[in-house]
């Protein structure tokens, strides 16, 4: 199998003319294609007037026929042999697991970097036991609409708590940067196709999912890990981690930012839950997610070593799909393939700050997603439709510890309850948003009537003055940042769009910092993973990611029942 890349069509191209292209670039006669597979399909939209589509394809011929057009081309990157992506279980070479007194590893958290620890750790045959505080999919689900629509917050089952993660109420996006020579992402996509994911996740070159197909395919594959043995416990939390000292000679010393700081060497033995049970295992993985703020608290005072790291902080934009599309697609804006337009921007600041938007959402909302009563937190999400009328993105400033949140670890978690608070506040106190027209945030005038974008939050916002909800430099980075994006984006900076505030929980504030073996480098048997930890920022990374500490926990069992 040969895996030919760059071949270009025309937008409105026909059923036959793929097969037809491929075998023109080989020079061979259709009749010698055994076998043609899309590996992915992407678009070309520089050109306006003539946007074209990329594909990727695997092709199958006789050997001789292989042999020969890999001589022949031979130095260029557009034939190579096919990869192998299918997934072999790093269990596979080992001898496998004793039955029996082998303790179940637990994995604290059921978002899409816990969902496929527990998925592989079970189809490992490791049983794994599931903690987590919110909800099954369908009663969360039915929580976050009693915020939305009555302004009603269920603390611990809402956008950010409850199985599937945050990233079951966002755009679903299925792709990352992330390295990924071994194709995990590959792995990851299967079983949710297996799941009920439409099949095309598997070849768009930027797959999504949306809300309420991956409601139903976050279940399906729940249903699975109980099948082979797994343990899901909903609505309980983990209330203290246990863990022992390690006799060992010297502590662990980590250097945090040129300064060597002393970390206590432990190994993890238990968790008590919130309901009072105590669990015993020595591998546990942490895969909460950037919202956990009183898991941070409490794994700090257990004494795993956790540092502060950047995030990005700003609001939300929305405007008619409409113009993205036209600005994006020109004449061949609504075309069902391109569908609804995206867009990816970052602007250097004069002073040196980074803007850059964050989860655009095409056609999609802007969501409310507090997770603590008292305040005001925004985030975006998309149905696989992508067909409401606005498009909506997070526009954020990157801030840093030591020049905005110096001090004590957790300052960052600090800095997002103020600015989510202050937003509670100039909302209205009743978890309504505030919001500014883009035309008068640029000529810093108050905002006291809608224009033609109509605002998608619920449970709805209070026009005003944005520039009291982000610190100065924020402001002013943004107000600089917008007109720039308006040359690459005609139409971004126009008058009528609309900013809600806040953005805040882009990333997490602070990384649990792990070893090469993914154990926290201070705690022996705690595997902290996803993008609570640090380690993920979106699906696709946060379930690859779940993966690797799956497999690294799995081999450290062997390791140890081999030493034994």
């Amino acid at each position: 199998m040969l895996r030919l890349s760059e071949i270009k069509l025309p937008l409105d191209h026909d059923e036959a003319a793929l097969s037809s292209a491929v075998a023109a670039k080989l020079a061979v006669v259709g009749e010698d294609i055994l076998e043609l597979t899309v590996v992915k399909r992407s678009y070309d939209a520089r050109k306006k007037h003539n946007i074209l589509l990329i594909y990727q394809v695997d092709v199958a011929l006789s050997e001789a026929h292989e042999q020969a057009l890999l001589e022949k081309f031979a130095g260029q990157s557009s034939l190579r042999i096919a990869p192998d992506t299918r997934y072999q279980f790093v269990t596979e070479t080992q001898p496998g697991f004793p039955s029996g007194e082998q303790q179940r590893p637990i994995i604290i958290g059921f978002g899409p970097c816990g969902l496929l620890a527990a998925l592989l750790l079970a189809q490992m045959g490791l049983k794994p036991i599931v903690i987590e505080r919110g909800e099954e999919v369908r009663q969360r689900t039915k929580d976050t609409w009693e915020l939305w629509r009555k302004g009603k917050l269920n603390t611990e089952s809402n956008v950010q708590f409850g199985e599937g993660g945050a990233g079951t109420f966002s755009d679903g996006k299925l792709y990352s940067q992330v390295k990924d020579k071994r194709h995990l992402g590959r792995k990851v996509l299967d079983e949710f196709v297996k799941a009920g994911a439409p099949e095309e996740i598997l070849f768009l070159s930027k797959p999504h999912i949306g809300t309420f197909k991956l409601v139903k395919m976050v279940e399906t594959m729940r249903g699975e890990i109980i099948r082979l043995g797994g343990e899901i416990r909903f609505g309980v939390k983990v209330a203290k981690l246990h863990r022992e000292a390690v006799d060992v000679d010297v502590d662990v010393d980590v250097d945090v930012d040129g300064v060597q700081a002393s970390a206590a060497a432990g190994q993890v033995t238990a968790v008590t839950l919130s309901n009072g049970e105590t669990l015993h295992s020595r591998h546990i993985v942490l895969a909460v997610g950037h919202s956990a703020r009183d898991s941070f608290e409490m794994l700090l005072a257990q004494g795993v070593f956790i540092e502060a790291k950047p995030f990005s902080i700003g609001f939300r934009i929305e405007h008619p799909q409409s113009v993205i599309d036209k600005a994006r697609f020109g004449e061949q804006a609504g075309h069902p393939i391109l569908g609804a337009a995206d867009y990816k921007l970052v602007h250097h600041c004069a002073d040196g700050r980074s803007v850059y938007s964050f989860c655009m959402c095409p056609g999609g909302t802007v969501v409310a997603a507090t997770s603590e009563e008292g305040r005001v937190v925004t985030n975006g999400m998309s149905q696989y439709s992508r067909n409401e009328r606005n498009a909506n993105a997070a526009i954020v400033v990157g801030i840093t510890p030591q020049q905005d949140y110096p001090g004590d670890v957790l300052a960052g978690i600090d800095l997002q309850r103020e600015l989510e608070s202050l937003a509670y506040q100039l909302g209205g106190g009743d978890y309504r948003a505030p919001a500014q027209l883009v035309g008068d945030f640029l000529q810093n005038v108050p905002s006291s009537e809608l224009g033609q974008v109509k605002p998608s939050y619920q449970p709805g916002v209070s026009l005003g003055d944005l520039s009291k909800a982000l610190p100065d430099f924020a402001i002013a980075a943004i107000r600089e940042a917008i007109p720039a994006f308006d040359k690459k984006i005609k139409g971004f900076a126009m008058a009528d769009a609309l900013l809600t505030g806040v953005e805040t929980r882009t990333s997490s504030p602070i990384c649990i910092r792990r070893a090469k073996d993914f154990q926290s480098i201070n705690t022996r048997g705690l595997y902290p993973a996803g993008e609570g930890a640090g380690y993920a920022g979106g699906i696709l990374s946060a379930a690859i990611d779940g993966i690797k500490v799956a497999e690294a926990l799995a081999l450290d069992i062997l390791k140890l029942e081999s030493a034994n």
